[in-house]
């Protein structure tokens, strides 16, 4: 890979990722409710789950929607049914420091974040977009040169949208903020789903 094509492909990994959409949103309200600690195998799954999401895009998951185009219907619903359940969850959370009790909630796991990508609208988007601009011959040279890009932006992403939530904490000292903060990332969180279900509109 040329340098002039990689500094492009690290420009493009870096506004796709540091834009706001699910992951970010998701952990800007992590970290206001959590702190950047306990947000650390968020980010992380985040930040590794994506790229392992883009290998796998890349050597040919692709192809299963080619052969069998029900699956990125299927693929879809699920991720809709996924983030309304998430916008659910942020939107109803309780104070995280209430009185030790199991009504606390508790940040997403490494495992879950990296999972999440596999449901998550603009991760798809991201990965398959990546794939056919920087990786379009599927070479599995080219395929890792685009993943490990993602690996060093998603760094920047993920410390990012943390920090800034945590730093939001300060204004969030009272549970009704918190709780109008909450339910305004939800609602954020479904305004992502616009260009998934209306990708005509605008």
């Amino acid at each position: 890979m040329t340098l002039e094509l990689f500094t492009a492909l690290a420009t493009f990994a870096l506004v796709t990722v540091i834009t706001p959409g699910p992951n970010n949103l998701m952990l800007m309200a992590s970290g206001a409710n959590f702190g950047f600690r306990r947000t650390v195998p968020h980010m992380l799954g985040i930040g590794l789950g994506f790229p392992s999401m883009v290998v796998l895009v890349g050597i040919g998951v692709m192809q299963v929607f080619d052969l069998w185009p029900l699956s990125y219907t299927l693929l879809k619903t699920a991720c809709v049914a996924y983030l309304l359940y998430l916008a659910w969850k942020i939107a109803n959370a309780a104070p995280p420091e209430t009185d030790g009790t199991a009504a606390a909630g508790h940040p997403l796991t490494f495992l879950q974040a990296a999972a999440f990508q596999w449901v998550n609208p603009k991760a798809w988007s991201m990965a398959l977009s990546a794939i056919t601009l920087y990786a379009a011959s599927r070479d599995v040279a080219a395929v890792l040169w685009v993943a490990s890009t993602y690996v060093g932006v998603s760094a920047i992403s993920t410390t990012s949208w943390t920090v800034l939530g945590q730093q939001l904490r300060r204004l969030l000292d009272r549970p009704a903020r918190l709780r109008m903060f909450n339910r305004a990332m939800a609602a954020l969180l479904v305004a992502t789903l616009i260009p998934v279900l209306w990708p005509g509109g605008g």
